[in-house]
């Protein structure tokens, strides 16, 4: 097999391809989770708490001149709020999975073999 042939048979497999699209997926699904943290979460629960503290400006906020710590310490909030959303995310996800498979099936219809094989069943009872 040459090395073309080769790298297009790797590339077609079913689980490079999902990967590529969990990756474009993931790449847009980070978009919306920034997004949400930046735009309505910050707003609404850090900018309060941060402002009640007196440190609105966390960013700015620097030792020795040149070493950002807030900087450091918004990066690791942000990290900490994107980490508990998304648990919140899984654990919805996982809950309505839970849900769905703990949902009673129905048991599916006899056969027609099923059906004769009753049919036999019932005559033969009802023979004396």
């Amino acid at each position: 097999m040459g090395m073309m042939s080769e790298f297009k048979a790797f590339a077609m497999k079913g689980n490079v391809l999902d990967l590529a699209i969990g990756v474009v997926i993931g790449a847009a699904f980070g978009k919306i989770v920034t997004s949400f943290i930046e735009d309505v979460i910050t707003p609404l629960l850090l900018k309060p708490a941060l402002d009640a503290a007196n440190l609105s400006q966390i960013e700015e906020l620097t030792i020795f001149g040149s070493v950002r710590y807030g900087a450091f310490l918004s990066a690791v909030i942000n990290f900490l709020i994107v980490a508990f959303v998304l648990f919140m995310v899984i654990k919805g996800v996982n809950a309505a999975r839970k849900k769905e498979a703990a949902a009673p099936a129905e048991p599916p219809a006899p056969t027609t073999e099923e059906k004769l094989l009753m049919e036999i069943r019932d005559a033969l009872r009802d023979r004396p």
